[in-house]
């Protein structure tokens, strides 16, 4: 009888022993998960012109554009409506080369998405400087409606179809694709025709230190 009650509390000691194992070992997969992010990569290729306003000191029209956008898909915004929202995105996060000349936001940048029945729009503003000239420059890359799920309202996330080809706006105030900079006070507007897309890319999970001690 008791070998019988001895056996018995072995068996459901070992039993807790495991199914506490099992749900210690599914927590921490549930974790790694939920701790999971990505980040999110925008490219935008096209050329600069005709120029829409402005003088263009620096000669960008006809030129070769390329913007970069590196943001992560854990951003909450700084700022949102019911169609838009707008995102603070870290010093680096933006690099524009025009004509061989490169711009990389050297401040806080805003990244803002209006989702709209005709058109979703990604406008970029940005501060940057080149051999000791101030630029702010406002790149305005107009995309299908629907590229966007309400999603992007709340985190940054791709969209579709990818790439897309943009058609450069007509005026300076009118709709379409353009790149605006700024210097010595003087601002210009050049429409850009090219492409656009995105991809978004699994953040590397680093080993927790803590687990080794």
């Amino acid at each position: 009888m008791l070998f019988r009650i001895i056996r018995t509390s072995v068996l459901v000691l070992v039993t807790f022993l495991v199914l506490g194992r099992v749900t210690w070992a599914q927590s921490s997969a549930d974790a790694a998960v939920s701790q999971t992010t990505e980040t999110l990569t925008i490219t935008i290729n096209g050329t600069l012109g005709p120029v829409l306003s402005g003088s263009d000191p620096i000669g960008a029209d006809g030129q070769s554009g390329t913007v970069t956008i590196m943001a992560s898909e854990s951003l909450s915004p700084t700022k949102h409506t019911k169609t838009s929202a707008t995102y603070t995105l870290p010093a680096g996060a933006i690099t524009a080369v025009v004509g061989g000349e490169t711009f990389s936001n050297n401040s806080p940048a805003k990244m803002t998405i209006k989702l709209a029945k005709k058109a979703d729009t990604l406008t970029l503003t940005f501060a940057s400087s080149i051999d000791g000239f101030s630029f702010t420059i406002t790149d305005t890359t107009t995309l299908e409606a629907g590229s966007w799920t309400t999603a992007v309202l709340e985190h940054p996330e791709v969209f579709a179809p990818s790439p897309q080809t943009l058609t450069a706006a007509k005026s300076a105030t009118g709709k379409g694709s353009k790149f605006e900079y700024t210097v010595e006070g003087e601002a210009t507007v050049l429409g850009v025709a090219g492409t656009a897309s995105n991809s978004a890319q699994v953040d590397p999970v680093l080993p927790d230190d803590d687990l080794d001690q």
